[in-house]
């Protein structure tokens, strides 16, 4: 007890410059009102190939007891392999992290409350913090004149996309679309246009349309080792996935993602334009296939087999046509090279981030923060597929990054790649929200591949990945918070590591 008072009294009381500021519950009543009737927006709805989807005492010195967190009772995870049942086990700690989260709680105990966070529900927390941030935000101008009656669920998202998130979880419609996806008649079938993978465009009954990503091969089939990120195929089940992930971490920027069984000779043969339905044909195994028409995986050596004649897809649901909508492409200064004999500038220097943060238009506002956001979220799924991202012209620069394009994802349960990273680590910034997310994942009860697992267990192609992947997430957010602790460890201010955007 003597060493561990000597050692408190040890510890940093303030740094220059902090401002405390607590998060607190806002009790104030949501007063959204959601309304449906018969009519639908005025919007093209066909021939949307190009629109959619494009793609300071932080050292060691500072103390050396560790804060241990009694480890969550976690409700076990099952993996069914040849009929047999396992348990697996995944509560992942780190003495570099328990330690930055005691020196954290001593340096401004309101902000920092670990105690205390570990007793909030995790869906509490999401609901403090969405509250911190008071600003209303601008919806797309094109729907201003739509007063929301009258409206299919696919019609509301888009009319709900807000500057600062793709849509308000709290928005029934949102599920109301997922289902939908998932189950309503499909009435037209045509292949999206470029990519080097076959995409079909479905459009359903009540005139919405999503993106089609079929089932290439069984969950337990990860990535080869010696295959690059860039000639790998696309998982129709880490799209599904992502979305999940993405709603569990509260950024809501990934359009909503279903799963569903389709019959090939019913609902996509019968509805296929003729280019497309010359490509189907019966393999020597008796199970209808197709293989459509694109730059590289388009023949019958890499066509589509049902088992017989279904196969499982993800269907993303569209967003708003560009004269509703417009988006603006951004690359990404974290680009990898997409080259087998080369290796990209911020792979060989660590002085990308100076270079980058004092340019627009990462050099003010929110867009910094966004950029690791979505490499904190790559990281959790493993996606190395990050060239380019999205955000709406209508919003300009104050305005969210777009998690589009999902489906690299989710292919290695046994490796992290650390690189996805480097923003993180060579930036030395994370938000504070996205900070105290991951630490309560971290601390539990509630672990990121419990919720995941709740939340995937909603899907009609449940369970969408193995068991494996999601302890996998349990690990990454460990991993993730390390590299926090590394950047506070260098005797950097807290304030220009952990910062509050109020986003």
């Amino acid at each position: 007890m003597c060493i561990c008072v000597f050692l408190l009294d040890k510890l940093p009381k303030n740094l220059n410059g902090y401002n405390a500021i607590s998060f607190m519950v806002q009790t104030r009543d949501r007063n959204k009102i959601f309304m449906e009737s018969d009519a639908h927006i005025s919007a093209i709805r066909k021939r949307l190939n190009k629109s959619n989807y494009t793609s300071d005492d932080f050292s060691p010195e500072g103390g050396e007891e560790v804060l241990k967190f009694k480890p969550a009772e976690e409700e076990p995870l099952t993996r069914r392999n040849s009929g047999e049942t396992r348990t697996l086990h995944g509560n992942f700690t780190d003495e570099e992290v328990d330690l930055m989260f005691r020196k954290l709680q001593h340096y401004n105990g309101r902000m920092f409350d670990f105690d205390e966070l570990r007793l909030t529900p995790y869906d509490s927390l999401l609901w403090n913090l969405k509250k911190r941030n008071r600003r209303r935000g601008n919806y797309l101008p094109a729907y201003r004149n739509y007063d929301g009656s009258g409206l299919a669920n696919w019609e509301k998202f888009q009319k709900g996309i807000n500057q600062y998130f793709m849509y308000d979880p709290d928005d029934p419609a949102i599920d109301g679309m997922v289902e939908e996806m998932a189950t309503l008649p499909v009435i037209d079938v045509e292949q999206k246009e470029g990519g080097t993978q076959l995409k079909l465009i479905i459009t359903f009954n009540d005139e919405g349309q999503a993106l089609f990503k079929p089932m290439r091969f069984p969950r337990e089939q990860e990535t080869l080792p010696n295959h690059f990120y860039f000639s790998d195929y696309e998982r129709h089940n880490a799209e599904i996935a992502a979305f999940h992930l993405d709603r569990v971490l509260g950024f809501y920027r990934v359009p909503p993602v279903a799963g569903r069984v389709f019959n090939m000779t019913f609902e996509i043969k019968r509805f296929a334009d003729r280019k497309l339905a010359k490509t189907f044909f019966i393999s020597p195994a008796n199970n209808v296939c197709f293989h459509g028409s694109c730059s590289y995986y388009c023949d019958s050596g890499h066509a589509i087999c049902g088992h017989p004649d279904t196969v499982e897809a993800s269907l993303a649901a569209f967003l708003p046509p560009e004269k509703m909508g417009k988006r603006k492409t951004w690359r990404n200064p974290w680009k990898r090279s997409y080259s087998k004999h080369r290796k990209a500038y911020w792979e060989v220097y660590d002085d990308l981030c100076d270079k980058v943060r004092d340019k627009p238009p990462y050099n003010n506002g929110r867009r910094l923060q966004d950029l690791i956001d979505t490499h904190v979220f790559d990281f959790l799924q493993g996606n190395l597929d990050r060239h380019h991202y999205e955000t709406f012209r209508d919003f300009g620069n104050n305005t969210f990054h777009m998690h589009l394009d999902n489906g690299r994802g989710f292919g290695k349960s046994k490796a992290d790649e650390h690189t996805i990273l480097a923003p993180l680590y060579q930036c030395c910034v994370i938000r504070y929200s996205t900070f105290m997310k991951l630490a309560k994942l971290y601390i539990g009860p509630e672990k990121m591949s419990i919720l995941m697992k709740k939340s995937l267990l909603r899907d009609r192609v449940s369970p969408v990945v193995l068991d494996v992947h999601l302890i996998a997430l349990d690990r990454r957010v460990m991993k993730i918070l390390r590299e926090v602790a590394q950047c506070l460890e260098k005797g950097l201010d807290v304030t220009e590591v952990i910062v509050d955007d109020f986003f």
